[in-house]
């Protein structure tokens, strides 16, 4: 059963066409990787799903319920958005962590945020707050940062800071774990560590849409990939066949300039 269903998607800014006629299913346990050059579209899909933009057509669904129906204003509310976003984890190109917050802060601060609004927050608010730094905690391990949870992002490498962004996504413990080209920012040699991360996580079934322009990891780790050429799904299927054997001469020309432009 399809985890995500994203139906005939379209965004423009101004008089320009980002995205048109966008549609793909997501099964539960999968990870997706969206290739394609600047400006395809691909960050852009991201935000829409996480309502961090507001696409002018189409549905998006997430285990089979309506989130949003561009012809049905009442999915479109202002103050149903941060609910919506819950089932979307957000990873940035940018680590976008808190400086004046420590690691394991910057992990559980939306998680201490939304336990508030429990009604027994504040009967059991000791409870609530030490299990929340608990699963902080052993997610940072998860992330082979079990020794930096009192550090500041000043105080880490880039990779590092990634890793904590990873873990902060996880600990609102989404449907679906979005990256948006997450190692660009990174110098080459902190790159390796952060894909081995969502390398593990693939490992694990965690159903993921990775944006990347790391060709062989997504070769390697996706089971789908879809390539976008100006606002548009010109290919998508499983990883190897897109990237090894692409059907559409656009897909062809995108992979053979990666190859040409490869340091």
């Amino acid at each position: 059963m399809a985890i995500l269903e994203v139906q005939h998607i379209g965004k423009r800014f101004g008089a320009t066409h980002v995205l048109e006629d966008v549609s793909f299913q997501l099964e539960q346990g999968q990870a997706l990787a969206i290739i394609g050059s600047s400006g395809s579209g691909k960050t852009t899909l991201l935000r829409c799903l996480n309502f961090l933009e507001t696409p002018d057509q189409g549905k998006i669904l997430v285990k089979d319920r309506v989130l949003f129906d561009a012809a049905d204003l009442s999915t479109q509310r202002e103050s149903e958005i941060r609910k919506k976003r819950l089932h979307f984890g957000m990873v940035f190109q940018s680590f976008n962590l808190f400086p004046q917050y420590t690691a394991l802060e910057n992990v559980t601060l939306a998680c201490k945020l939304q336990a508030r609004e429990q009604p027994d927050y504040k009967a059991n608010k000791k409870q609530l707050l030490a299990d929340i730094d608990a699963r902080g905690r052993a997610l940072l391990d998860r992330m082979g940062l079990s020794d930096r949870t009192g550090h500041y992002p000043h105080q880490l490498s880039g990779g590092q800071q990634q890793r904590i962004a990873i873990a902060r996504a996880l600990a609102m413990q989404p449907d679906i774990l979005c990256f948006d080209e997450p190692t660009s920012a990174l110098d080459p040699e902190l790159t390796g560590e952060v894909l081995k991360v969502i390398r593990s996580l693939a490992d694990q079934n965690t159903t993921m849409i990775i944006v990347t322009h790391e060709m062989a990891f997504a070769r390697d780790v996706a089971d789908q990939v879809i390539f976008m050429d100006e606002g548009v799904i010109v290919e998508q299927g499983p990883a190897r066949q897109v990237i090894e054997h692409p059907a559409q001469a656009r897909t062809r020309q995108f992979l053979t300039r990666y190859e040409e432009n490869r340091p």
